[in-house]
């Protein structure tokens, strides 16, 4: 019989930079090859979108991919979303925020790769969704389309005729899904 060594986020955040990135789940390390380009750019984007209409509100921060959310202990369990938001009020204190934030993102967006399966997007969104996080978007950059999950498991597909909304997390934000995969 064969064990394998749970990692724990204290090690995954001290482990030497390999140019790729990983997610924890259940204290099992899952490389993540780096982004292509257009995954970049639309990351690029829809950041920008949301820090946009974010930062001028000071409803919290917006974060790019990198940014890792401890979201549960013994085993540990860190995520990465390629963008995600947290509201203001749940932020911790700046000194802080040099770890993996303890918490779920009240927004976590996933860009699908060409490598991704649906199995595996679904099971990260379902992931997200069991952790807390009450807002999920799927962006889907050879569909042009953008799923929609909340906190409740419904999802709705939207495409580019349509607009997306920031639900009960943003409720003012709109944007056409058209304008996210502008070139």
């Amino acid at each position: 019989m064969t064990t394998t060594k749970l990692v724990t986020a204290e090690e995954l955040e001290r482990m030497p930079d390999d140019g790729f990135r990983y997610d924890l789940i259940a204290g099992v390390l899952i490389k993540q090859m780096p982004a292509n380009f257009e995954h970049g750019a639309l990351a690029a984007t829809i950041g920008a979108i949301l820090l946009n209409f974010v930062r001028p509100r000071r409803l919290g921060t917006v974060v790019g991919a990198e940014t890792g959310f401890k979201l549960a202990v013994n085993p540990d369990h860190v995520l990465g979303p390629d963008v995600a938001f947290v509201r203001a009020d749940r932020l911790p204190p700046q000194r802080e925020r040099r770890r993996f934030l303890p918490l779920a993102p009240d927004l976590a967006v996933e860009i699908i790769s060409p490598s991704d399966s649906a199995r595996l997007v679904t099971d990260k969104v379902m992931d997200y969704l069991d952790h807390g996080v009450p807002l999920v978007w799927v962006v889907d950059p050879v569909r042009r389309t953008i799923t929609v999950w909340n906190g409740n498991r419904t999802a709705r597909l939207l495409r580019e005729a349509d607009e997306l909304g920031g639900g009960d997390v943003l409720p003012d934000f709109r944007v056409a899904v058209a304008a996210i995969f502008e070139e």
